[in-house]
């Protein structure tokens, strides 16, 4: 099997699930800092954090004390870090505690190209479907492949709560799906982003990614080929950059995550508090793209499911990460590690850069959920899998929830 983000490793194990003591919350640090990168096009509106301010005087960028205090602690020098020092990977100085998760904005970062450009590096380590020995638990038969179908655009008017997360990882840059889901503390206003573990930080080997941002409806007008090369960067991101002020995600996958077959994957999950790069006229995400999603922490077992519908924006070959697809099938069983909570499977021919995606299933009452996200898949393609939301599930993302409540 392998991680279906654009790293395209393998995942296999994992070990039994701890209590809700064990759910991991980072707290970032909402903070503009300039551009670094070309800025894009049609960059327009105020600051993205209150806590930071210009000096009329020299234009410089004032940062807070407290503000400065908290990016010492983990070694950043903002200038250093905005000019580059974020590249570097060191493993003593990548930051991987559940608390350690700091994320500067760097304004104009994410310009048309550089989104473009994060796509799969294509350094698959990939085993055969068969590779599946250390299964204990229960695993119906693989199912049959469903060929991903293309989302007609705009995406806003049929998927508004799908984008895209991207982030900067030691392989270089990198891109997941997401889904815009509600909160609890600010109905109908959220700020929360639902996506894979692997999508924020790299497991048991490695620490936080950094420069996480969400862009909802990416490429909304399903631009391809010259047209996508020559877009600006309000024909991509229609409806901003969002940049993550905060994340979370399950201990387990902190502890267990791998790169091979499904270590942790039935803990891979994630949720990020966004904040706008540019101003957003003090709306929140839900407010600016008018939807939001319910997260079910109760689904139906999975022989009780008769249709779970993925999304994502699949990059690895033979897709381009430029376009929105989805697939509909009835979920079967997937077990990696008897001792962890079984796994939702279905078929479905998406790819690298559809991981973190939602899978949205029809609850009794006609209405739709989340009721997972996209985690692993085999070499080959042709399926799916993702966690089944639980109680550590639900501790991620009320955590997160209350983290920001008062703001």
């Amino acid at each position: 099997m392998r991680s279906i983000r654009p790293s395209s490793v393998l995942r296999r194990g994992g070990r039994a699930p701890r209590a809700l003591a064990g759910v991991a919350l980072a707290s970032a640090l909402a903070l503009t800092v300039g551009a670094c990168s070309g800025s894009g096009d049609d960059n327009a509106g105020g600051p993205a954090s209150a806590s930071v301010t210009s000096d009329p005087g020299d234009g410089k960028i004032k940062i807070p004390d407290d503000i400065k205090n908290k990016l010492k602690e983990h070694g950043i020098d903002i200038d250093k870090w905005k000019h580059g020092a974020w590249k570097n990977w060191d493993r003593d100085d990548w930051l991987r505690e559940a608390n350690d998760f700091v994320n500067p904005i760097i304004k104009g970062l994410w310009d048309p190209h550089r989104m473009r450009d994060a796509d799969d590096p294509d350094k698959n380590k990939g085993v055969d479907d068969n590779d599946l020995s250390g299964d204990q638990g229960v695993t119906d038969p693989a199912p049959a492949p469903v060929q991903a179908k293309a989302v007609p655009p705009t995406y806003h008017a049929g998927a508004a709560t799908a984008g895209k997360v991207f982030f900067d990882a030691p392989e270089g840059t990198m891109v997941c799906s997401a889904t815009v889901v509600e909160d609890p503390a600010h109905p109908g206003k959220s700020n929360l982003v639902w996506t894979a573990g692997h999508c924020v930080h790299a497991g048991k080997k490695g620490g936080w990614y950094r420069n996480i941002a969400f862009v909802p409806s990416y490429n909304d007008r399903g631009l391809t080929g010259a047209a996508l090369a020559k877009a600006t960067r309000s024909e991509v991101a229609p409806y901003g950059v969002w940049w993550g002020d905060g994340a979370q995600t399950s201990q387990q996958w902190i502890d267990q995550g791998g790169e091979t077959g499904g270590d942790g994957a039935s803990y891979d999950y994630a949720v990020i508090h966004v904040t706008p790069e540019q101003g957003s006229g003090g709306k929140s995400l839900e407010e600016t793209i008018g939807s939001a999603l319910p997260v079910n922490f109760d689904a139906p077992a999975v022989p009780k499911v008769s249709s779970i519908t993925a999304t994502g924006y699949p990059a690895a070959k033979p897709y381009d990460g430029s376009l929105l697809y989805q697939c509909a099938d009835k979920p079967g069983r997937l077990s990696v590690d008897a001792a962890a909570p079984t796994m939702y499977r279905i078929g479905c021919t998406m790819t690298g850069g559809a991981s973190g995606g939602g899978w949205v299933e029809k609850g009794a009452d006609g209405k739709v959920a989340l009721v997972s996200n996209t985690s692993i898949g085999p070499v080959s393609s042709g399926w799916l899998a993702g966690p089944r939301f639980g109680d550590v599930a639900k501790g991620v993302y009320e955590t997160v929830s209350n983290e920001f409540a008062d703001q």
